[in-house]
């Protein structure tokens, strides 16, 4: 999907243009718009395949009975984690495109043999609820999604449906707790702990190899329709937090609850970090259009040679958007080098793109 297009329509998204259709009782669940205090993520340890398993999200609960055998991702990257649990989902929902199944690189090796997912598609409208049910599923995660309370529903008319969490904005929730929460959904919580104990180790071991990181602000952004950057709560700003960088102080009173925001020229402030990461349609041209902005340009995180540009189509910049258990130490191999040029202290050093 074009960067242009992908961003559009993640802002709408978020702006509540958002992904999925239109009530009842889940089949096979109990659903509560109620919130519960036995009904948080921290239900019974569902890694020895114990159940029933309940999981508290934005509307209330969702029960799954028994272990599921047919698992549709409405979740825009849920994928990933069903895959690192050793299932593989009857259908995925398509946000990158170009990916067989919705599946990336990083994650092939996880779909072995089988076969791939049927991939869905959201228009805008929401989601395609009657291929949904076509697929006969036992379970629908929709853990990192936009869901509105009547696409929970519609949805909830024919398989459990686990929604995203309420206290985080919507495409918001940390991939630690994605992990966690399909790990319960899978009856694998155990297994998801020590996924997310992996990764966070990874992301320990680079921080301790990088100390100027501790030390360092930065902000992560892309040139759509002017310039969009992204709040603490987005996957992605969380890889610059979760490697030890400070994000800008206003960064989330300019965005408000939203996943990020396009900013006007009289907050390119939020861009003058010790470390400016884009996302960008190139590597070339991009740079060019951006550095010849008389604002942008005049920053120090330009003169002083402290940006990393990511090609946001690569498979470096689909894995960078999606941050999942999967893709993100994809992720580090490439842009831990590129954050550690930025940040050397020394203008002349070149910020390299990694190889593949």
């Amino acid at each position: 999907m074009p960067r242009a297009t992908r961003v559009s329509r993640l802002t709408g998204l978020l702006a509540s243009v958002l992904l999925l259709t239109a009530t009842a009782v889940a089949c096979g669940s109990t659903d509560s718009d109620s919130d519960s205090g036995s009904s948080s993520s921290a239900a019974k340890d569902s890694s020895a395949g114990a159940y029933p398993v309940t999981i508290a999200h934005k509307f209330g609960s969702t029960t799954i009975k028994s272990e599921p055998k047919r698992i549709v991702t409405v979740g825009l990257t849920d994928q990933d984690a069903v895959l690192a649990l050793g299932k593989v989902p009857v259908g995925t929902t398509e946000w990158l495109g170009g990916y067989k199944g919705a599946i990336g690189p990083w994650a092939q090796d996880k779909l072995g043999s089988a076969a791939a997912p049927t991939v869905l598609k959201d228009t805008g409208t929401g989601p395609q609820v009657e291929k949904i049910a076509a697929l006969k599923p036992d379970l629908i995660l929709a853990v990192y999604s936009g869901l509105t309370k009547a696409q929970y529903e519609s949805l909830s008319k024919f398989a459990p449906v686990v929604a995203q969490p309420k206290q985080y904005n919507d495409y918001g929730v940390p991939w630690q707790q994605q992990t966690e929460e399909i790990g319960q959904a899978l009856g694998k919580a155990d297994e998801a702990k020590t996924l997310v104990s992996g990764v966070e180790a990874k992301f320990a071991a680079a921080e301790k190899a990088n100390p100027a990181f501790a030390k360092a602000t930065a902000v992560m952004a892309t040139p759509y329709q002017g310039v969009f950057v992204y709040g603490s709560q987005d996957p992605r700003s969380r890889l610059l937090s979760d490697l030890g960088f400070e994000l800008p102080k206003d960064l989330d009173k300019v965005i408000g609850d939203q996943f990020g925001a396009q900013i006007s020229k009289e907050r390119y402030d939020l861009l003058d970090q010790d470390v400016a990461v884009w996302i960008a349609p190139d590597t070339t041209t991009s740079v060019t259009k951006l550095h010849s902005d008389p604002v942008y340009g005049d920053l120090n995180v330009v003169k002083q040679g402290r940006e990393v540009y990511i090609k946001e189509t690569s498979d470096y910049g689909n894995a960078v958007s999606l941050s999942t258990v999967l893709s993100i130490p994809y992720v580090l191999d490439r842009l831990v080098p590129q954050l550690a040029a930025a940040v050397d202290g020394k203008t002349a050093t070149k910020v390299e793109q990694p190889a593949s």
